[in-house]
């Protein structure tokens, strides 16, 4: 049973039932049986403060994923925190809607929680392809980023 929570403690318009599905049909089709994964959206300070928290960046940024158990483990857990400010802005700049780019993020945070990176070249390309067949599963447009290590 693969069980899916979202927080959202800034009140932001999200739908729930389709973020929560956009996450399971990740972790069904990465073959995780069973799974618990909270899905926080927070602002860009909140991110920021995590992000320089537990990895030493200080900056925001889009999605911040925390593994609690590893992508073999009988039972997958774990929290895809991501800034719906950072989404707003990059769907706005690149002319789509806001679900589309929440929706990518979320597939990029369950897809490191099943033991994707994208810390190189070719990790981040494979990720990219990923990204694209979950987007595209679930009818959303490919509005993945290009191929660098660092884009969601």
């Amino acid at each position: 049973m693969i069980r899916v929570r979202v927080a959202n403690p800034y009140g932001w318009p999200l739908d729930y039932t389709r973020l929560k599905e956009t996450a399971k049909a990740v972790l069904q089709g990465e073959k995780v049986a069973a799974a618990t994964l909270t899905l926080a959206f927070v602002t860009d300070e909140h991110i920021h403060r995590l992000n320089r928290q537990f990895l030493q960046h200080d900056e925001p940024t889009d999605v911040l994923t925390f593994p609690y158990s590893s992508p073999s483990a009988s039972r997958l857990e774990g929290e895809v925190v991501i800034s719906y400010e950072t989404a707003q802005r990059e769907a706005q700049e690149r002319g789509h809607s806001v679900d589309a780019e929440l929706a990518l993020y979320v597939i990029h945070g369950c897809l490191h929680l099943c033991g994707f990176d994208d810390t190189t070249i070719s990790s981040a390309a494979m990720m990219r392809d990923r990204e694209r067949h979950y987007l595209l599963q679930l009818g959303w447009p490919d509005i993945t980023h290009s191929n660098t290590p660092d884009s969601p």
